[in-house]
C-alpha cells in the first residue's frame, strides 16, 4: 500500500513539473508555488519512509458558498482534513493547522514536517486541511468536469478557501472540547499567503501564522521590484554558483535559435538533446530549459543543491572539435543530464494534465495574477509580463477576465508596513533568499510581532519541510527562531487566558 502511494505521489509530482515547463511558452501559466514538489523530485525516498499510521482522516460537510444567501449557496460538499493526535495534550493544548494549497494534501503529509517536528514541544494537535477543488475535496464530482462549468468554477477562490478553513477549525475545537486551544496556522508558498491572510481575516480563530515563502507582495505593483524579479533571482543563483555556467546559459538561447533556423536544424537539436519526440519548434527546447533552471533555483535545497549540479555538468563538459555553437549546446545538454541523471529521453516527454495544472491555471486567471516576466538583467531572453495579453488569453479560455487588483483590495498589501503595524500581529514571514519567489516576499520586520525570518542560502519553503540530520546549521537556526517566536505567542495567549478566567 505504501509503495503504491509512493508511486502515485511521484507521478503526480512529475505531471505538475511537466506543466510548469510550459510556463514560459504561454503567459496564461504562472509557475505553481508548490512547497513539496522539489523534495519529491530530489529526494523521492522520503515518500518510502513516511508512515501514515498516526494520521486519521475526516470529512467535513462544507458549505459551497460562504458569502451568499442564494439557495444554491447552501449546497454541501465533503472536505477532507487529516488529524494527528500523537502528541496532543488534550483540550486547551495548542493546535497546529496546515492550510493546504494547490494540490492534494497527500504529499504535504509526507513532506511537510514542521508540524510533526514541533508538536511534541507544545503538546500540539496537528491538522492538515485540503484546499477546495483539490484532492478529495471537490464539489460537484470530478475536478476535470467541475472546471469545465463556469457556474461551478466561480466558487473556486482563496476567500472561499480560508472561510472553509475557519469552519473546519471551529468544528474541530467544538468536537474535541478545545474551545480555548490556541490555533497556529501554517502554510507554504500559496498556502503561506493563505496562512497570513487567514490571520488577518480570522484573528479570533488563529492567534498566529507562519507564512513560509509567501510572495504576498508580488501583486498589483506593490513593491518597486520589477515584474522580472523572479527571473532575476534565478539568474543570481546561477551566477553565484558559477560565472562561466551563467555565461554559457546566457549565450545558449541565440545559439538554439540559430541552429533551429538552419536546414535540418530542429532534427539536429532533437538528436543533440535526445528529445522524446522530434522538436517542432525551438520554443519547445527553450521552454524545457527555462523550466529546468527556474525549478532548480526555486528548490535549490540541500543536500543535492540542483543549481550546483546543473552548473557542474555545464562547466565539466569537454569542448568539441566542431566549433563554438556545438560546444555551448553540448555543455547545456551536459547540464540537463547532470540534473535529470540517466533518463531515456529529455524534453517534450509524454505528459498527463494534473489537477494542479487545471486548478492553478484557473486561480491565476481569476485572482492570483502574479506578474512574472523576464527583464533585461537576466540570463534569459527578455519577455516582459503583458497584462493585456494575459487578460485576453484568460478571457478566451474562461469567458471572464482576471481581476488583477482583487488580491490587494481584499487582503491588502500596498503600504503593508504602514498598515499592518497598526492593526496586525503575530505573523512570521519566512523566506530563503535563493528562492525566486522571495522577490515578492516580506523581507523586513513590519512590527515587533509581524516579523521576517530570512536566510541567505534558503530555498522555497525549506523551513517547513521535515528536519534532517544533514540540515545545515543556518536552517536549524531558522526553524529554532520560528519555534521561539511561536512559543512566545502561546505564552502570551495563555497568560491572557488565565487573566480572563481569573476575572
Amino acid at each position: 500500500m505504501k509503495h503504491s502511494i509512493f508511486q502515485w505521489l511521484l507521478i503526480l509530482c512529475m505531471t505538475v513539473v511537466l506543466a510548469v515547463s510550459q510556463a514560459a511558452a504561454t503567459l496564461i501559466d504562472i509557475p505553481s508555488l508548490s512547497p513539496t514538489r522539489g523534495v519529491i523530485l530530489e529526494q523521492p525516498e522520503i515518500l518510502k519512509t513516511w508512515s501514515s499510521k498516526e494520521f486519521q482522516t475526516f470529512y467535513y460537510n462544507q458549505t459551497l458558498d460562504h458569502f451568499n444567501y442564494r439557495p444554491e449557496s447552501y449546497t454541501k460538499f465533503q472536505q477532507r482534513y487529516v488529524m494527528n493526535f500523537q502528541y496532543w495534550g488534550g483540550p486547551n493544548a495548542p493546535i497546529l493547522a496546515y492550510l493546504g494549497a494547490e494540490s492534494s494534501i497527500d504529499s504535504d503529509l509526507a513532506v511537510v514536517g514542521f508540524l510533526n517536528d514541533t508538536a511534541p514541544r507544545f503538546k500540539a494537535l496537528q491538522v492538515f486541511i485540503e484546499h477546495r477543488y483539490y484532492g478529495q475535496s471537490i464539489p460537484f464530482g470530478s475536478g476535470e468536469e467541475v472546471m469545465k462549468n463556469a457556474s461551478t468554477r466561480g466558487y473556486f477562490s482563496s476567500a472561499q478557501a480560508i472561510a472553509d478553513y475557519a469552519q473546519i477549525l471551529l468544528h474541530i475545537k467544538k468536537e474535541w472540547h478545545a474551545q480555548h486551544s490556541p490555533v497556529i496556522v501554517i502554510g507554504g508558498s500559496y498556502g503561506g499567503m493563505l496562512a497570513s491572510w487567514f490571520r488577518l481575516k480570522y484573528p479570533h480563530i488563529a492567534i498566529g501564522a507562519l507564512a513560509s515563502s509567501a510572495p504576498v507582495l508580488y501583486f498589483d505593483n506593490i513593491t518597486l521590484t520589477p515584474s522580472g524579479g523572479y527571473y532575476s533571482v534565478v539568474t543570481t543563483d546561477f551566477k553565484e554558483a558559477s560565472e562561466t555556467c551563467y555565461q554559457t546559459i546566457r549565450n545558449s538561447w541565440s545559439v538554439i535559435d540559430d541552429v533551429a533556423s538552419q536546414p535540418h536544424g530542429l532534427a539536429n537539436l532533437s538528436r543533440m538533446f535526445r528529445t522524446c519526440k522530434p522538436l517542432e519548434k525551438a520554443a519547445e527546447l527553450k521552454d524545457y530549459l527555462d523550466s529546468m533552471y527556474t525549478r532548480a533555483a526555486q528548490y535549490n535545497q540541500p543536500p543535492r543543491y540542483p543549481v550546483t549540479v546543473i552548473c557542474g555538468g555545464i562547466d565539466g563538459a569537454a569542448n568539441s572539435s566542431s566549433g563554438n555553437e556545438d560546444d555551448i549546446l553540448n555543455k547545456i545538454f551536459a547540464g540537463v543530464v547532470a540534473y535529470r541523471v540517466n533518463e531515456t529521453c529529455y524534453v517534450n516527454p509524454p505528459r498527463n494534465v494534473s489537477e494542479t495544472d487545471i486548478g492553478w491555471r484557473w486561480q491565476t486567471c481569476s485572482e492570483m495574477v502574479i506578474p512574472i516576466g523576464i527583464g533585461n538583467d537576466t540570463m534569459f531572453p527578455p519577455s516582459p509580463f503583458d497584462l493585456s495579453s494575459f487578460e485576453s488569453k484568460c478571457k478566451r479560455k474562461y469567458g471572464v477576465p482576471p481581476r488583477p487588483h482583487w488580491i490587494t483590495s481584499y487582503y491588502g498589501g500596498h503600504d503593508i508596513k504602514f498598515i499592518l503595524q497598526r492593526f496586525g500581529s503575530n505573523i512570521i514571514f519566512s523566506n530563503g533568499l535563493r528562492d525566486p519567489y522571495s522577490s515578492g516576499g516580506v523581507l523586513e520586520n513590519i512590527s515587533k510581532s509581524i516579523v521576517a525570518v530570512k536566510t541567505k542560502n534558503g530555498s522555497h519553503c525549506l523551513d517547513i519541510l521535515r528536519a534532517s540530520e544533514t540540515d545545515p546549521q543556518w536552517l536549524v537556526e531558522q526553524r529554532a527562531t520560528e519555534v521561539k517566536i511561536i512559543k512566545q505567542w502561546l505564552a502570551n495567549y495563555f497568560a491572557d487566558l488565565r487573566a480572563l478566567i481569573k476575572h
